[in-house]
């Protein structure tokens, strides 16, 4: 399930790097829980709407942004928490939220990145490295972590995930969070499995730390 929120216009500048607001967002209308510590089943999308200006972005038309989660007692409690407290970063609120039901999607599907992809590797010595669709062991890495949140949310599909590499207009972007620097992709990528596998990953998202909004698909 899927909460669209829109949001109102921005007075402070929303700096390049604020993904970590959406994040503290979050955790703070879901209240006390685990799942800072546990496989995020969940994702969230980057702000939509914004202009590049000097020092950040500005929302003179407000935002839109959106959280998805497999598990809808998550959606039920982000909604209680963001009613309660509607206020997100550089004095945006909450104007609007509309819940959307998961589709129906068939066995295969191309989604497009609402945030970009990134996928961690680490090697002998617990060295991490970050790939890109441009590395085709990526593909691997995002199977593996598709269906390991499969197997922990219960669902014994088999699925499978690929970039689209045909896309002309694929990317990478370094995204810095907390000032760690991440190589991330922008780029579509393909979901295939049982129609259920597809929702799932729908909600999701795709690759690593889909909690601290990377991997958000639509």
């Amino acid at each position: 399930m899927r909460l669209h929120f829109r949001l109102s216009a921005n007075t402070q500048t929303v700096p390049f790097d604020y993904q970590h607001y959406l994040t503290g967002v979050f955790h703070k209308w879901m209240g006390w829980n685990n799942l800072h510590d546990s496989i995020s089943l969940y994702s969230l999308s980057w702000l939509a709407g914004g202009r590049a200006c000097r020092d950040g972005l500005n929302f003179p038309d407000g935002a839109r942004w959106f959280i998805s989660a497999w598990d809808e007692s998550i959606i039920k409690q982000l909604v209680a928490g963001a009613l309660k407290d509607p206020e997100v970063c550089c004095n945006m609120g909450v104007l609007e939220i509309q819940m959307q039901e998961t589709p129906q999607f068939g066995g295969i599907e191309c989604f497009n990145t609402a945030s970009p992809v990134f996928i961690r590797k680490y090697d002998e010595k617990q060295k991490a490295r970050h790939l890109t669709f441009k590395d085709a062991e990526a593909d691997v890495y995002l199977t593996e972590t598709l269906k390991k949140k499969l197997h922990t949310a219960g669902i014994n599909e088999e699925a499978s995930v690929k970039f689209d590499r045909n896309y002309a207009k694929a990317k990478t972007k370094l995204v810095r969070i907390n000032d760690i620097e991440n190589r991330t992709s922008i780029c579509p990528v393909i979901v295939e499995g049982s129609p259920v596998a597809v929702q799932f990953a729908w909600n999701v998202g795709v690759g690593h730390s889909t909690g601290s909004g990377f991997g958000a698909i639509s």
